[in-house]
């Protein structure tokens, strides 16, 4: 015999309350986490080793991937314990399988070295791009660099050039010199000296000092015009990035408090 409606009504009712609790609960603990994260970063920061690894002790228990990067990090060069290179690799691992972009570049590098895990280029790869994937701007840059050199993965100027650019747009400066580079030679995109002038520009604006030799070289093939229309486009392109990068800069910050 089914409940009468009244009752059902009470039963939905309960549930409701119950998974609103459960969900209230789980918004704390990620919010709890957070700023246990930042605060551990903060003392992490400023030199305060021990601080930072009592607050990111207790989230690496709970298996939260950004402080097992951060203490990952602790570990492999030593702050306040001793160097310990495998135990820096598993925390690596661990993050890395959460998909924690920090964790998956880290790791790569480690693939690319070969001095903790077996030297496998494609794995570095494979890692590179999940990163990359992810928006992180080392990543993207180094994913420009491994088709650029074909390093495990076949060789493809165009395709380095788009990862150049995606992480040129977040202020890179090696990518905005390496993709001024690529417009210079002709290589993944067209050849445009003016173009190669506006991205060592914004290299040698964020202090590459390779981009500002490179800027002069470019200017010598500009007329008087070509230049003062390359620096405005410059102008144009940086401060539509500045922009951005500051609206995902309070985006995050929103995330953190609410």
């Amino acid at each position: 015999m089914f409940p009468k409606a009244s009752a059902m009504l009470k039963i939905h009712f309960s549930v409701k309350k119950i998974l609103s609790a459960m969900i209230l609960l789980a918004s704390f603990s990620t919010f709890s986490q957070g700023n246990d994260l930042e605060q551990g970063i903060y003392e992490f920061n400023r030199g305060k080793f021990q601080a930072a690894i009592s607050q990111f002790r207790p989230l690496v228990n709970e298996g939260y991937a950004p402080a097992q990067y951060q203490m990952a990090l602790i570990y492999q060069f030593g702050y306040s314990v001793p160097k310990d290179g495998m135990k820096a690799l598993e925390l690596f691992q661990l993050a890395a399988a959460q998909n924690y972009p920090d964790a998956q570049f880290e790791l790569a590098l480690l693939y690319s070295e070969g001095k903790l895990v077996k030297k496998d280029l494609k794995k570095y790869f494979e890692l590179t791009h999940k990163a990359a994937k992810k928006g992180l701007a080392s990543a993207q840059f180094n994913l420009g660099v491994a088709y650029a050199n074909g390093t495990g993965i076949k060789q493809d100027d165009f395709k380095a050039s788009r990862w150049y650019q995606n992480s040129a747009n977040q202020n890179y400066a090696l990518a905005q010199y390496n993709l001024a580079l690529l417009y210079s030679e002709g290589k993944g995109v067209e050849k445009s000296t003016p173009m190669s002038f506006v991205w060592n520009t914004m290299a040698s604006w964020n202090g590459y000092p390779n981009a500002e030799k490179s800027r002069i070289m470019d200017e010598r093939d500009l007329s008087r015009l070509e230049i003062i229309e390359s620096l405005e486009k410059a102008n144009q392109i940086y401060k539509k990035i500045r922009n951005q990068l500051a609206l995902q800069e309070k985006m995050a910050e929103k995330q953190r408090y609410y």
